[in-house]
């Protein structure tokens, strides 16, 4: 009983220390990580250091993905500007 107590205190400690210092996504894949290595095994320590670096890993890619869609629409934004108006004069 000791240990689990242990041992679920040092890891809201890791997760609440890797919101600040660690890339996004790491606190939230280490949380899974560690729940699920828990029951799989008694390996929470190990699950949650692969699921801060899956958390991490899935937090840039999804950043990269949302400025490539901000690029795209800022793109797209300026070439679908309507071309001024022009008025054709008749030669007399």
């Amino acid at each position: 009983m000791n240990r689990k107590i242990w041992t679920a205190i040092a890891g809201i400690a890791i997760a609440m220390g890797a919101a600040g210092a660690q890339a996004a996504g790491c606190a939230k894949g280490a949380v899974a990580g560690g729940v699920a290595g828990h029951f799989l095994g008694k390996h929470g320590v190990v699950g949650a250091a692969a699921g801060c670096a899956i958390g991490s890993h899935q937090a840039k890619k999804k950043a990269k993905q949302e400025q490539a869609a901000a690029a795209a629409n800022a793109n797209s934004t300026a070439q679908t500007a309507p071309a001024p108006a022009t008025t054709k004069r008749k030669s007399t």
